[in-house]
């Protein structure tokens, strides 16, 4: 687990480094509201995605689920994060500095929203097979004991 949790906190650093560089020159405090914005928005839509994946699967106990869900929730906010993150915050920037107009905006936004719809669709298959894996690694651990 502290491998998991460091492998996560890495990531993270790397994704609101490479956020924050690609938002240019936006005021730092609009930054970081941006920022904060970007994690909440993502975090809300990878948890959506979990409480999906997980309908056909049954934990044994509460515990197992928090879990699981506190790990793959993290670790995909952060993946879905570095997908779109760094392509939205360099469009933003471009917003801010009037350099693109609103038909490219909106033909940006569309883009990068089915890129994200694609990546969803997949990650809601990836999360309901990761969690049965644990799920086994979990039960048979238990019962060696």
């Amino acid at each position: 687990m502290p491998v998991i949790i460091t492998i996560i906190i890495a990531m993270l650093l790397i994704l609101i480094s490479w956020v924050w560089h690609n938002l240019g020159n936006i005021e730092p405090i609009k930054k970081i509201f941006l920022l904060l914005g970007f994690f909440i928005i993502i975090f809300i839509i990878t948890f959506i995605i979990f409480n999906i994946s997980k309908t056909d699967i049954k934990y044994d106990k509460q515990e197992e689920l928090e879990a699981v869900r506190n790990v793959l929730v993290m670790f995909f906010t952060i993946i879905n994060g570095l997908i779109i993150g760094p392509s939205i915050s360099k469009t933003a920037n471009k917003v801010y500095e009037k350099e693109i107009d609103k038909n490219q905006l909106k033909n940006r936004i569309i883009a990068i929203v089915i890129i994200f719809l694609i990546v969803i669709f997949i990650e809601c298959g990836y999360m309901k097979s990761i969690q049965q894996e644990i799920l086994k690694i979990y039960n048979n651990a238990i019962i060696a004991k």
